[in-house]
């Protein structure tokens, strides 16, 4: 499925992203030849999705070079900067994995560089095709050859990758099938990504929807409306352990509890396997006033504390399959990362 709008674009000897703060009131896109300004957007989640942020990351490393050659910065310097690049998002496993994986194109000069950078972004959207395609296989040689009603929880779209997305994906290409009935999309509290930019992905693509607050997945779940439930993933541990946005848990349970499948959509950069278990995913804490104000608008006790995680991590007993765009591993089955 072609797609009308790219997150990310290299031109003009700069990134280009497409605000995802902004949507889906306004589509605009912003552009960054600096690695502070950049390091803050990734942070502000102008742009987010782990291969999203793995191709930011790439192209990032040809902006800490072509910065640090406009303002003749040291090699030590330069390093310093590529490091803040890898270290803006910690859990998202991609950021970091294609920041070190284009920095050792560094010596080879920034031609190589940006070859490699746009090599990353190519594979990237070619994954996504894999994975839609295996997705869609499993879900129908699993359900049957039937429209579907389908869960997702934040955003794993075109919007998060430069293909089709994730598990958003895998629902595109059901879609084209002629296997979708309805998508629920998780509003994906407290930044609103299912409501603001899955909705918005959905609408674009002419795919039957609803939003549904967090709160009301299990009772959709448990009630018999849905069928399976597919969500991304920023990492997965070598036991099938994943992290995904804060709520990816709660529908994991619920759809235990309800006999349905729940996938994990993932490429394979996202798989750590240099971690044993999800035990050892570092959470990101976001800021209190992501809780406590609602664009500028205070919704709670001025200092009230919070507990705010950006994510959760879904046990492997509670995940029925990973899909990358290599294969699948149904690790309800037993079958390891």
């Amino acid at each position: 499925m072609s797609t009308p709008f790219m997150a990310i674009e290299w031109k003009e000897n700069k990134i280009f992203l497409l605000d995802q703060t902004a949507l889906p009131a306004a589509e605009n896109y912003l552009s960054y030849d600096s690695i502070s300004e950049l390091v803050v957007a990734i942070q502000l989640l102008v742009v987010r999705g782990a291969p999203a942020l793995g191709v930011t990351g790439a192209y990032g490393v040809v902006v800490a070079m072509d910065e640090a050659a406009r303002k003749g910065l040291s090699a030590v310097q330069l390093e310093q900067n590529i490091d803040a690049l890898r270290d803006a998002r910690p859990t998202a496993v991609n950021l970091a994995w294609a920041v070190e994986k284009i920095r050792k194109e560094v010596g080879r000069g920034r031609d190589a560089v940006l070859a490699a950078a746009q090599e990353l972004a190519s594979d990237d959207k070619q994954s996504s095709t894999d994975m839609g395609n295996i997705g869609a296989d499993w879900l129908i040689n699993t359900l049957g050859a039937k429209p579907l009603t389908l869960l997702t929880h934040c955003n794993t779209g075109s919007l998060a990758t430069t293909g089709t997305g994730t598990a958003l994906g895998v629902i595109k290409e059901m879609h084209q099938r002629g296997y979708v009935k309805e998508v629920y999309a998780d509003e994906t509290r407290p930044l609103l990504q299912g409501s603001r930019l899955t909705a918005w992905e959905l609408m674009k693509s002419d795919i039957p929807y609803r939003i549904e607050p967090d709160a009301a997945a299990a009772m959709a779940i448990l009630s018999g409306r849905i069928d399976a439930a597919l969500i991304g993933a920023d990492r997965i541990a070598k036991n099938g352990d994943s992290a995904n946005k804060i709520g990816s848990l709660g529908v994991a349970l619920a759809c235990h509890a309800a006999g349905i499948p729940f996938l994990v959509v993932a490429p394979e950069s996202t798989v750590d396997r240099s971690i044993a278990t999800g035990s050892d995913i570092h959470i990101e804490i976001r800021d209190d006033k992501e809780l406590t104000f609602f664009k500028s608008i205070q919704v709670a006790p001025i200092g009230a504390k919070t507990f705010n995680p950006a994510f959760d991590v879904t046990p492997a007993k509670y995940i029925s399959a990973v899909i990358t765009e290599l294969k699948v591993y149904e690790i309800a089955k037993g079958v390891s990362l």
